[in-house]
């Protein structure tokens, strides 16, 4: 425990003092990004918050690994090895706007790096089904965690919030990479929230992103909880991750019912319909942060939940969520047909 907390504080501290740094360095090398319609800052915001979390990040858990260890754990080179190709996709990306199919690329690399590592969907069905699954699982919470980075606070707070329940996970099931580089994100995470949360100094930009939900989603599928049966705690990394999940559905939904690319820009998300609702800012990232830690609540019920009670549970938040959706999509049809009948009058 006393790693963790090492690792923890580390990971805070070099990021929350790193990042002034890194924004003054943002705004000289222009990765900077402007106001427009879809967005909601009035200044251009530097981009470049991504670097102080990932440096705080990999500090910490490398300098504890060698201390611990003497070496740097071949299951943490990997997980590093790829979630940095992913980041440097990023990267790419906050300088000159690359295509979605450019990212997922960057992701399928880092895809193809963790599994060289033997770090993948392990279920009794055939390899290229597991392949398959894991790419699946990586690019979706990858691409999810990216979403939520729409408004100022929510993607670090969200990634916080569900560092921290894999962090208690991994250290009660005594899973100490999974728990060291937990505490890593949580760490930067906190530590970049100085200077991120509502209103904004600095913002992380894909580079961090990209970063947070890809370790995320790897942290999030090597959670083992052997006594328990695999046929519930299946469900768990779904219920800690399961608010990047609900706005990540969302959107694809609501954008692919007005007929356009799920990959187009638009103030739809979760936390944009927060806003509308008459939340500010800081309220809606705080309320979703409140619903994050309902889910990691679930996440932990289930790793002691039997059959009946897991599929229970997980049946009711699947339902919750959908028809949560569906009268979301519904409302928003409502609101597009009135304004359509107020341009014609």
């Amino acid at each position: 425990m006393q790693a963790f907390i090492a690792i923890f504080l580390i990971a805070f501290a070099l990021t929350a003092v790193g990042t002034p740094s890194v924004r003054r360095l943002a705004f000289s090398l222009g990765f900077v990004d402007a106001p427009a319609e879809r967005k909601l800052h009035q200044d251009s915001m530097p981009l470049l918050g991504g670097a102080a979390i990932i440096g705080g990040a990999l500090v910490a858990v490398l300098a504890v690994a060698f201390v611990i260890y003497g070496r740097i754990p071949r299951t943490i080179a990997g997980t590093l090895l790829a979630a940095g190709i992913v980041a440097l996709t990023g990267l790419v990306d906050d300088k000159i706007a690359l295509p979605a199919w450019a990212k997922l690329a960057g992701q399928f690399l880092g895809f193809l790096i963790l599994v060289s590592f033997g770090i993948m969907v392990q279920l009794p069905i055939s390899p290229w089904l597991n392949y398959a699954a894991t790419f699946i699982w990586l690019a979706a919470i990858c691409n999810a965690v990216n979403f939520l980075d729409n408004m100022d606070g929510l993607c670090a707070g969200i990634s916080a919030v569900a560092a921290a329940f894999i962090l208690l996970l991994a250290a009660v099931e005594h899973q100490v990479l999974v728990a060291a580089l937990a505490a890593a994100i949580l760490g930067a995470c906190v530590g970049f929230l100085r200077h991120n949360f509502p209103p904004a100094r600095i913002f992380m930009g894909d580079a961090g992103s990209l970063f947070l939900g890809f370790l995320l989603a790897v942290l999030a599928l090597q959670l083992r909880f052997p006594a328990n049966s695999n046929f519930v705690t299946w469900m768990v990394p779904l219920f800690v991750l399961g608010l990047p999940l609900f706005d990540l559905t969302l959107v694809i939904i609501s954008r692919l019912h007005r007929g356009v690319s799920p990959n187009t820009p638009g103030r739809d998300h979760t936390s944009h319909r927060l806003l509308g609702a008459g939340f500010t800012q800081r309220e809606t990232v705080l309320i979703l942060y409140l619903l994050g830690g309902v889910l990691g609540l679930g996440g932990i019920f289930i790793t002691q939940a039997t059959v009946p009670e897991g599929y229970f549970m997980g049946a009711t938040v699947a339902v919750v969520g959908l028809l949560s959706i569906w009268r979301l999509v519904q409302q928003e049809s409502r609101s597009q047909v009135l304004a359509n009948q107020d341009d014609q009058t």
